[in-house]
């Protein structure tokens, strides 16, 4: 289970592991990287094309979404969208990712998200789904988020049932409470006290 050349790593694989291992992403573990994948955003005028490691430097919240023109993903994309300067002003970019193809996320921002800024990545060859163990048996991706640190580390990973939305506020808190080094405690918020070093 390789990635394609076209997507991730060079071709070396999106999994942590070797050719025969599963893929599986795990807390304080590289992030699976991929490579030169065809991304909308907004105001340009051609395709880009992203990599994590442009990202290197920055925290990164990537989350995954299963459908283009559906019900639950817009409401979790505008609460991204109308929150990413408060992830931004955290040294924090969004990035956003459905197996759907770069033509229909172009047809549907435009249409009914023109709010959004951030990069809508198409996975369209489906390994970075695979590579996040988030894809399903139909070829969706799972409603996965996943926080990544700058030097490319997992440190948070949420993955909700196709019917639940994620909450935008409790990612930002946990970005908050992750980059803040401390041991932080059930409910904690900027500015409460803390356990000490983590």
């Amino acid at each position: 289970m390789n990635c394609g050349d076209s997507s991730c790593c060079g071709g070396g694989g999106c999994g942590t592991g070797g050719d025969d291992s599963p893929f599986v992403t795990k807390i304080n573990m590289p992030a699976p990287a991929f490579r030169n994948v065809t991304a909308y955003r907004k105001g340009q005028k051609e395709f880009e094309k992203v990599s994590l490691a442009d990202y290197r430097g920055k925290w990164v919240v990537l989350f995954f979404y299963p459908r283009d023109f559906t019900f639950i993903c817009p409401t979790e994309i505008k609460g991204f969208a109308k929150m990413e300067g408060e992830f931004k002003a955290m040294n924090c970019d969004v990035l956003a990712c459905s197996t759907d193809s770069e033509w229909s996320h172009k047809n549907w921002f435009e249409r009914d998200l023109p709010e959004v800024g951030y990069p809508v990545l198409a996975d369209t060859t489906l390994e970075i789904s695979r590579a996040y163990n988030v894809l399903n048996e139909d070829g969706s991706a799972a409603r996965g988020l996943f926080v990544i640190d700058p030097d490319g580390i997992v440190k948070y990973i949420v993955v909700s049932a196709g019917s639940v939305g994620r909450s935008v506020k409790e990612t930002l808190r946990v970005l908050k409470a992750v980059q803040s080094g401390e041991l932080c405690p059930v409910e904690w918020e900027e500015g409460e006290k803390t356990l000490g070093k983590a």
